[in-house]
């Protein structure tokens, strides 16, 4: 058994309401299960849904065991963190693993110091589960009975990793924040900072870089991809370390990806607007071999 289950889709904030009801308004949290074990990938506001189902149907059965990767430490990755149930509950145990911007801070206390009075009237120190965090950089990890992560770093305004998870000859990628890599020097030769070389250089390391992403998505059977604009929103945004679905549906027909997900919603999308999106791209690739799907909240997509 190996599957996804989608607690929170949206990016940037929570944006609950009957305009939003059938996607889902909490921020990005995401299960995936390999046979017993329970990953987490990020701490958002679907941490809380998340939590209360574990510990309605997994606690019956042994203490708590849970693998959580995040993504990155902006806010509405980490937030939902002091409504996790679980961190109440003698005997669980957690292994939050991800990357860390700043040397002054650790993973810990940026999202540990979530619990401090000033934000919450729980303090970290007095959580019941054993929590352990560990910095994350790209790397290859053999998690052992059969799964192996990698993990690769997205473009993003902060470190920001993009997660593989291998179990049994299949593959579930959660690139939750990444704008594609363009080159940042000018290329108008009547630019007064023009420079012919670092033009060049700067296509090239883009280039470079956007291969790379395509390398890591090579063959993935559910890609998990940052959609949060269309193409005209995109060219209004850039810098933000967000995608478009018209360069998720690209990397992954590149890639030869099996099913593609639009995650990271807008919060501006509604379920109309949604809707509305998935079949304009579906209708597009009706030729294709790719599948598309938009993320829904409860939603579970087996490999």
């Amino acid at each position: 058994m190996f599957f996804v289950r989608f607690w929170g889709v949206r990016g940037s904030i929570p944006c609950p309401g009957r305009n939003t009801a059938e996607f889902g308004g909490n921020t990005a949290c995401v299960e995936i299960r390999a046979d017993e074990r329970i990953i987490i990938s990020d701490l958002g506001t679907g941490i809380k849904p998340l939590g209360d189902y574990l510990v309605t149907n997994d606690l019956k059965k042994a203490p708590l065991d849970l693998d959580v990767f995040i993504s990155h430490t902006h806010w509405d990755h980490i937030m939902g963190f002091p409504m996790f149930t679980p961190l109440f509950i003698p005997g669980t145990k957690m292994r939050i693993k991800g990357p860390v911007s700043f040397n002054d801070d650790t993973l810990e206390s940026i999202i540990g110091d979530q619990l401090s009075y000033r934000y919450w009237p729980v303090r970290q120190s007095e959580l019941a589960a054993q929590i352990d965090y560990q910095e994350l950089k790209e790397t290859t990890i053999d998690m052992g009975g059969g799964l192996k992560l990698t993990t690769k770093y997205m473009n993003h305004p902060i470190l920001c990793l993009g997660y593989r998870f291998e179990y049994k000859g299949k593959s579930i990628i959660a690139a939750f924040d990444h704008e594609p890599f363009r080159n940042l020097f000018p290329t108008d030769p009547n630019d007064p900072s023009y420079d012919e070389e670092a033009a060049k250089e700067g296509e090239e390391a883009a280039k470079e870089e956007n291969e790379r992403m395509v390398q890591f998505y090579n063959n993935a059977d559910i890609l998990i991809h940052d959609t949060q604009y269309t193409a005209k929103e995109f060219e209004k945004h850039l810098g933000w370390g967000h995608s478009s679905y018209e360069y998720a549906i690209e990397a992954a027909c590149k890639a030869k990806v099996k099913k593609l997900i639009f995650f990271h919603h807008d919060p501006n999308a509604n379920d109309e607007c949604l809707e509305n999106l998935e079949a304009l791209y579906k209708a597009k690739l009706k030729n294709k071999k790719l599948e598309i799907i938009m993320a829904r909240e409860g939603q579970k997509i087996e490999v």
